[in-house]
């Protein structure tokens, strides 16, 4: 009963752990399009859940099968996020800048969606090292668990941003755009230094 438990609180925890980027990013997205619908909340979430979902799995598959390629892979982690972040987070901003009041002029399509799932999810990788002793079925469950939380914490992130989002109009893309572009920059020291 005890470790059962424990891992549930362990997956619990690794996955609120994994998801700050993402809800950072959600809360730009939300700043960014004050006016999205429910459906494309739900779609954000869902992307960023899956991704957050994914990435753990890869990395456990990884470490189980082709650990010595990944270990080569893991050092350009932080540069690839940095690059993704910087591009979708620059595009917000110049797209907020030029924005001339229509609602939808810097609304994120889903390939810059699917980009920001990559970026703020790529760490995640590494995750595989930290279950590595797990076997398949409890692997697929940490990261079901993880991918879970995900969901929640970027509904309420995108939510929180849309809120936000209202009351600084359309210049919010700005706001968002500078979040993503900081986020790419934090992920990028901590992964380097």
């Amino acid at each position: 009963m005890f470790s059962i438990l424990k891992f549930i609180i362990t997956s619990l925890l690794l996955g609120i752990g994994l998801a700050m980027d993402a809800f950072s990013v959600s809360v730009a997205n939300g700043l960014n399009e004050p006016f999205m619908r429910k459906r494309k909340m739900l779609t954000i979430s869902v992307v960023f859940a899956f991704f957050q979902f994914i990435m753990p799995l890869i990395g456990w598959f990884c470490v189980s099968t082709i650990v010595n390629y990944f270990k080569v892979f893991q050092p350009f982690i932080p540069y690839i996020a940095l690059g993704l972040l910087a591009f979708i987070g620059g595009k917000m901003i110049i797209d907020g800048i030029n924005c001339s009041g229509e609602d939808d002029c810097t609304a994120v399509g889903i390939a810059g969606l699917l980009v920001q799932g990559v970026a703020t999810s790529i760490d995640a990788l590494s995750v595989g090292f930290t279950i590595a002793d797990y076997n398949f079925a409890e692997a697929l469950l940490a990261c079901l668990i993880i991918g879970a939380v995900t969901f929640i914490i970027c509904l309420a992130g995108v939510v929180i941003g849309k809120k936000v989002g209202n009351t600084f109009s359309s210049k919010a893309s700005v706001l968002g755009g500078i979040i993503l572009v900081l986020i790419g920059i934090e992920i990028f020291v901590t992964g380097v230094f």
